[in-house]
């Protein structure tokens, strides 16, 4: 589209529509439509000063801070989320067209996969030939006569739509097995809403709120109890849409679990917690039915739930949407949701499809190969074929004659491998390429679901996706293309949410389940922090030391060596060999050193993916904070960046301690932080507080654990052994000393859960405990390095007593007494 692209005068919107092509959707407006697109875009002029370059960059800083995030195929790391800038805009009345659209289709849908699961009434009586469903992937035999509770095989159902150049507005895809970027248009919403103040709100666009309300309603509704345990099933933080998951499972309040979190007992499904087992009444799922259950569907998942099938045939699971469902969404059912419209609604569709021809129907194959240049050709059942560079869409036109040869062939030996259907020529928006206004074609995805009552409900907005390359019909978001907003506006001021007539919710003071799983990431998140902030002490006592004498030990001092040698153990630098500027640059920021800073941000970066949905964007916000720059040969930009990054762990500690509410999760979070200070403590201590430890050590040592200050206001001479000792492992006022940490962590586990009935303690309790006892009546002149070492091997025996009872897979025979 670069030739597309326009110089911006003062203003957008003259501009655009100067050379905006033929079916634009701001060009083609109504009276009142265009005068609303041209009130937006001299807002957003305004805001930018004229620069769209600068809005573009706004926006995208507030879908950053919002921690939006994607994955493409076979990326190891996430992409930012692009966000355009430039909302589309539709009418309201526009809208109930598309709304009634949606929920005749969504209905028909229903049906039609509700007949395949039972009577099967369309295939024995001929409007559905059998191979349409014994064909997809996504027809599962074990599904039948397998009814969902309430008769509902659909809870929620998206369509990509796209509007021609003429104003009239397609189906171009059914989605029904996972509802990726209903996440991602709420985030716009929220996003664009941060960036553009009170716009939105002026321009009457509606709210999206109360759809999420209505589809979480809706699937608590179909659930056996009235107040039921949903769970959001994921296929794991690296699905391409992970991050979407999560801030869904967040903003509704939904448990995100994995298949590991759970297990099937006597038919019902249940999450492994700290507590015990508890049940699940219903899963909101996204990943495909294929690896559900791998006793069920497909042997080679390892991300399913064993007998989750039988937990559906049991009665008492609401999943949504049903496992089978997807069947519906091959390229094939295209060619017959027409028919099966006026057969089974008895009424035309609404929104109808892009033309579809399948080729399993000689008629339908005969047209298709004598059309083949004005066609795309695609596989039918969604898998690759012979004869098809891209199992998505080719345009016939675009294969040489090789290719179509060999396409023809291969149609004649599976013709019904195929299907054929229009090209799609669409409108297009306005878009900020480039810092220039330009028009892209664009898709919309919609999002319909069912609310309390059963009733069909569409969110009033959409994804948005602008072409970028490749194929805009595709499923997932490719290279180059770009979100947007869709915002439905109203000719009057959108009303408040009422609360009138809504009854409010039974007060509760509790914080939630727990699951095994992410206790275990917050304990480990916890580690990694403080393991971070330690080696960045290490870092900064070697700098510091390095660049005036007096205020450290000098390098060619003993005491130098051991901070090195930490390092070294730890596995920050390769060695103790090398000029301090480059060791110390190491331990900062090689990645290939384990134990350096960049590498343990790493890891506190993946153990936090898989707590996303209990993770403010202020933590991802610091996380994903470049380290600051230095260089290797200049000590004092070392010393700069070690001092800054410990103040940016000090943020993160900050977040934990105000703003974690003080359930179990933030119990954990600080057991793994109280686990690793003391471990460390015990360490530091033996190598810089043994028996010949000099004043240097000692000085380093009271720095290290941060209690250099605290000591001089005690003790007017310098740093002896006794008092140091007494004040770094045994002072229980003394946040930095072992034994505050081991009265934490004893406080922490009498406060969780016990799964013993007989009252006696377990065995993290019970080691705590001990620990703490070893402790108190010690004072720094009876310490030894024995006792030190004692007790190091006192925490590692907690850390493992900690993991094998909260961490681990618990036995079904250890809480069969636990079920609720």
């Amino acid at each position: 589209m670069a030739s597309d692209a326009l110089a911006v005068p003062d203003s957008w919107a003259d501009a655009y529509l100067a050379a905006a092509p033929r079916g634009d959707l701001f060009a083609d407006a109504s009276h009142d439509m265009a005068a609303r697109w041209r009130t937006m875009l001299d807002r957003l002029s305004g805001q930018a000063q004229g620069d769209p370059a600068t809005l573009a960059d706004h926006v995208s800083r507030q879908a950053i801070d919002l921690g939006m995030a994607f994955r493409l195929t076979g990326d190891e790391q996430e992409r930012s989320w692009p966000l355009g800038p430039v909302p589309l805009l539709i009418d309201a009345a526009e809208w109930a067209h598309i709304e009634r659209g949606l929920m005749q289709r969504a209905d028909l849908l229903e049906r039609v996969v509700g007949d395949i699961y039972a009577s099967q009434s369309l295939v024995r009586d001929g409007k559905l030939p059998a191979s349409i469903v014994t064909g997809s992937p996504h027809y599962w035999r074990v599904m039948n006569d397998t009814p969902p509770p309430r008769g509902h095989h659909l809870h929620f159902y998206a369509a990509d739509i796209g509007r021609g150049p003429t104003g009239e507005w397609r189906v171009l895809a059914d989605r029904v097995r996972t509802p990726v970027g209903v996440g991602y248009a709420l985030e716009n919403r929220l996003a664009l809403s941060r960036a553009t103040g009170d716009l939105l709100g002026a321009m009457n666009t509606r709210r999206l709120a109360p759809f999420f309300d209505d589809l979480r309603r809706g699937l608590a509704a179909d659930c056996e109890r009235t107040d039921p345990r949903i769970g959001l099933l994921t296929p794991g933080r690296f699905n391409q849409s992970y991050a979407e998951q999560a801030h869904l499972a967040r903003y509704l309040g939904l448990l995100l679990v994995e298949g590991d979190d759970l297990i099937v007992s006597d038919g019902r499904l249940f999450v492994r917690t700290i507590q015990g087992l508890k049940r699940i009444d219903g899963l909101w799922r996204w990943m495909d039915t294929r690896f559900l259950d791998p006793l069920a569907f497909d042997a080679k998942s390892r991300i399913g739930v064993a007998d989750l099938y039988d937990a559906c045939a049991h009665g008492g699971l609401m999943v949504g949407n049903w496992p089978g469902a997807g069947v519906i969404e091959s390229r094939a059912f295209a060619a017959f949701l027409p028919q099966l419209a006026r057969d089974m609604l008895g009424a035309d569709l609404i929104l109808p499809n892009i033309a579809t021809w399948w080729c399993g129907q000689p008629r339908e194959r005969d047209h298709v190969r004598a059309r083949l240049d004005d066609l795309v050709v695609g596989s039918a059942f969604d898998r690759d074929v012979a004869g098809l560079p891209d199992a998505h869409f080719t345009p016939g036109s675009a294969l040489d004659a090789s290719q179509r040869s060999a396409l023809l062939d291969a149609m004649a030996r599976r013709p019904m491998d195929y299907v054929g259907q229009e090209v799609v020529r669409l409108s297009t928006t306005p878009a900020i390429i480039d810092g220039q206004l330009t028009p892209l074609p664009f898709t919309l995805r919609v999002f319909v679901a069912r609310d309390a009552q059963g009733r069909w409900r569409v969110m009033p907005g959409g994804f948005a996706r602008l072409a970028g390359h490749g194929d805009i019909r595709a499923a997932l978001m490719g290279q180059g293309d770009m979100s947007a907003d869709m915002c439905v506006v109203d000719s009057k001021a959108v009303p408040p949410d009422s609360l009138l007539g809504v009854g409010a919710p039974a007060i509760r003071r509790i914080g939630g389940m727990l699951p095994a799983k992410a206790a275990d990431n917050l304990f480990w998140l916890g580690r990694y922090i403080e393991r971070t902030e330690t080696t960045l002490r290490l870092i900064r006592a070697i700098v510091g030391g390095s660049i005036e004498a007096d205020l450290g030990p000098s390098l060619a001092s003993p005491t130098m060596g051991r901070l090195v040698d930490q390092l070294a153990l730890w596995g920050a630098v390769p060695g103790r060999r090398g000029a301090v500027g480059a060791l110390c640059a190491a331990a900062l920021g090689d990645a290939r050193q384990s134990g350096s800073v960049r590498a343990l941000m790493a890891s506190v970066a993946n153990i936090g993916e898989g707590l996303r949905d209990r993770l403010a964007s202020d933590f991802w916000r610091l996380v994903r904070l470049p380290l600051p720059a230095f260089d290797g040969a200049i000590t004092e930009t070392l010393l700069d960046a070690s001092s800054r990054m410990i103040e940016r762990m000090s943020a993160l500690s900050g977040l934990a301690a105000e703003n974690m509410g003080r359930t179990e999760g933030w119990r954990f979070h600080d057991m793994g932080r109280r686990m690793e200070r003391a471990i460390n403590g015990c360490r530091l201590l033996a190598l810089f507080g043994n028996d010949a430890a000099s004043a240097d050590d000692l000085t380093v040592l009271l720095d290290l654990m941060d209690s250099q200050i605290s000591y001089r206001t005690r003790y007017l001479t310098g740093p002896a052994l006794p008092p140091v000792r007494d004040l770094l492992a045994l002072e229980p006022h003394n946040p930095r000393a072992i034994a505050y940490q081991a009265l934490r962590l004893a406080e922490h586990i009498a406060a969780l859960p016990t799964l013993r009935g007989d009252g006696m303690p377990e065995e993290p309790r019970r080691l705590a405990d001990a620990l703490a006892a070893r402790l108190a009546p010690m004072t720094g002149d009876m310490l030894t390095q024995a006792d030190i070492a004692d007790v190091e091997s006192r925490l590692l025996a907690l850390s493992d007593a900690i993991g094998q009872r909260y961490f681990l897979q618990l036995r079904k025979t250890q809480d069969t007494d636990l079920l609720s």
